[in-house]
């Protein structure tokens, strides 16, 4: 479902890694999340936008604290995005 959502809601240009890492973005945080994200408006627009990591780096919240593990999470997803 996870892999479908981010296919269907994405330009067709991705690369494995940035598909892959939205995958791991849209399971670890939802898929309402992704679809309502500027991380996505900003990847349908242009998927090298660089600045695509800053929207990865928003999401590292739970509670209203900021989570070493969501830190650590999602510089993985900008590792794989940008491989």
């Amino acid at each position: 479902q996870y892999e479908r959502a981010v296919d269907t809601n994405t330009v067709d240009s991705l690369t494995q890694g940035q598909f892959d890492a939205l995958v791991d973005f849209a399971y670890n945080c939802g898929i309402a999340n992704l679809k309502s994200s500027t991380l996505l408006k900003k990847v349908n627009a242009n998927p090298n936008d660089p600045t695509i990591a800053n929207e990865f780096k928003k999401w590292n919240k739970g509670g209203g604290r900021v989570l070493a593990g969501l830190v650590k999470r999602r510089e993985k997803e900008i590792e794989l995005y940008f491989s």
